[in-house]
């Protein structure tokens, strides 16, 4: 993104945000199905509204975020990551799922963000799997940067990431509509996250264990 609004070509391959926010209702509901054994947390109804609410100011000019951000870098959505990467920055962790805006993603925007792809997950809408937050953990353990493809949907990863990543770090994600929210990581939002978290259904004390 170089201008404060998108452009006809931006909106033609996906626009500055991914569709799927945190809210959990993006694209490809019917496409994966989670062992029963894998999975952690499932998002409640009631949480969906809230879950719209961007975390974070939202920037829509990818120069001008970088210059506040903090490391580790962790990219949440294939358009975010997209326009990171075109301007010159390879988020530190980066998941995509080669989706947008409930659709899947052009050729040159899932070429360009799965290039170099070294871990993989199973996620599917609405859900937070062990498997994601073991390739999410693994991720920021490593000391290159890392692109995790996801089979089914990204979203609601911003959560663990924010609480898994360092004080200082950022977040940055689709907000649909709007631009990029950026999250700079502090103890503060670390336990804002958790609260949100800890509401979720599913095995929540085995998903903190895993994370922690």
């Amino acid at each position: 993104m170089t201008s404060d609004e998108p452009d006809d070509a931006d909106r033609d391959r996906g626009g500055d945000e991914d569709a799927s926010a945190t809210d959990g209702s993006g694209p490809g509901a019917t496409d994966v199905v989670s062992d029963p054994a894998d999975q952690l947390l499932v998002l409640p109804d009631d949480l969906r509204s809230e879950l719209k609410e961007p975390l974070g100011p939202i920037e829509t000019d990818a120069d001008a975020l970088l210059e506040d951000v903090g490391e580790p870098l962790i990219a949440v959505g294939d358009v975010v990551t997209y326009h990171l990467l075109e301007a010159d920055c390879r988020p530190d962790v980066a998941l995509v799922d080669e989706r947008t805006e409930r659709e899947t993603v052009d050729e040159e925007i899932r070429d360009t963000v799965t290039e170099g792809t070294s871990l993989e997950a199973v996620n599917p809408p609405a859900e937070i799997t062990e498997d994601v937050v073991w390739a999410l953990c693994e991720a920021l353990e490593r000391m290159e940067p890392t692109t995790i493809l996801v089979d089914g949907e990204e979203d609601l990863v911003v959560l663990p990431a924010i609480v898994a990543a360092p004080d200082g770090a950022s977040v940055v994600y689709g907000q649909p509509g709007e631009g990029m929210v950026h999250v700079r990581v502090t103890e503060e939002v670390r336990e804002e996250v958790r609260d949100l978290l800890d509401r979720f259904d599913g095995d929540v004390e085995r998903f903190w264990t895993l994370l922690e």
